[in-house]
């Protein structure tokens, strides 16, 4: 059984003739609150991001205002910059599971739509090439996936930077 099938049996499980004469309206009134879904799914991708980036930018923002060129600084910066790395591993993770879900509730979408009467979401994904062609379509995913890396970079640059300042002081205080 493919997985268009599968989703199919999953989501229709009562048929028209069963259900009775209300199965379009509450097919309609079910879809509108499934879109609604979708959306607050995307609405807490968006926070979440903000929240990731934020925070991000708030340990970039301190480690550079503290004077970093100090012998001690790599005291406590490595544990900073092991902190901004898993924030940053965190946050892409949490992205990858977004796209996961959206791409998901997206499939259930394009299956209630062949049981209406128009699909404008299925339309729109064909007009941009359905996310293979980057003229017509970069989603936003193939994007926002890079961001928690060039974080992770910065963090995982001054954690190397601490620890060679470290192995310094350990030089200049045995000798």
């Amino acid at each position: 059984m493919s997985n268009s099938q599968n989703i199919t049996e999953k989501l229709f499980q009562a048929h028209k003739k069963e259900y009775g004469e209300k199965y379009p309206d509450h097919l309609i009134e079910q879809y509108k609150v499934y879109l609604e879904m979708a959306d607050r799914i995307s609405s807490r991708r968006q926070a979440a991001n903000s929240f990731f980036l934020t925070l991000n930018t708030a340990i970039v923002v301190f480690v550079s205002y503290v004077n970093f060129g100090e012998a001690q600084a790599g005291a406590f910066y490595w544990l900073i910059s092991i902190a901004g790395m898993t924030i940053s591993f965190m946050w892409y993770r949490l992205i990858r599971s977004y796209k996961d879900l959206n791409s998901a509730k997206f499939k259930v979408v394009h299956e209630i739509e062949s049981k209406l009467p128009i699909s404008p979401y299925d339309a729109e994904w064909e007009a941009v090439g359905r996310g293979d062609n980057s003229n017509l379509y970069l989603p936003f995913t193939h994007i926002e996936i890079y961001i928690p890396w060039v974080f992770f970079i910065i963090h995982t640059f001054v954690f190397l930077k601490c620890m060679s300042l470290t192995k310094l002081a350990r030089l200049l205080c045995n000798q």
